[in-house]
């Protein structure tokens, strides 16, 4: 059984071009909702997923529909493969029930790992770089150093608990130990 799942972003957007080419593509049912695509959480969505039963097939107007990012849709096409679901996207002809379909699919995935990869190596070298060249990296202390020197004086001298002195300072005793043991 063909199930066909539409989407649209906003409400003055309509699902009509997209449930008609799910028609026209045999689909028996169609799911369709009005949610963004960077939503995680799409019910209609779901509701398509759990209706399918293997041997099904999932079938949308466009991969951005079913997913905003090429890991999302990596994983879910992944996760309908693991049931015994295929996928079909209709614009960019993609079926996962033929051979063909599944080495283009797996290519969008090896691409996909390429990406993630080579973004992973550029934040690393762009860190190192910045480190090299004395730059602070990570979260700004939530302490200025006025502020730690006069937290190791009043602990110092034995004036304050440490939890007054936090206290006093507006930040919690983690972040006071933290800032003074840097």
């Amino acid at each position: 059984m063909k199930i066909g799942y539409a989407r649209v972003s906003t409400a003055e957007q309509t699902t009509g071009l997209q449930t008609d080419a799910l028609g026209q593509a045999g689909c028996e049912r169609v799911f369709d909702e009005t949610a963004s695509g960077a939503q995680r959480d799409r019910p209609e969505l779901a509701k398509a997923i759990e209706f399918l039963r293997p041997g099904d097939v999932l079938v949308v107007w466009k991969l951005d529909r079913l997913a905003r990012s090429l890991r999302q849709l990596i994983e879910t096409v992944e996760d309908l493969q693991a049931r015994g679901i295929g996928f079909i996207s209709i614009t960019e002809g993609i079926d996962t029930t033929s051979a063909g379909g599944k080495l283009v699919f797996h290519i969008f995935g090896a691409l996909a790992e390429f990406e993630r990869e080579m973004i992973r190596e550029r934040t690393v070298a762009g860190l190192k770089s910045a480190k090299g060249r004395g730059v602070k990296l990570g979260r700004p202390s939530a302490l200025t150093d006025e502020q730690i020197a006069m937290a190791r004086s009043l602990k110092a001298s034995g004036e304050l608990t440490s939890k007054q002195i936090a206290t006093q300072l507006g930040v919690s005793r983690a972040t006071l130990y933290r800032c003074l043991s840097e």
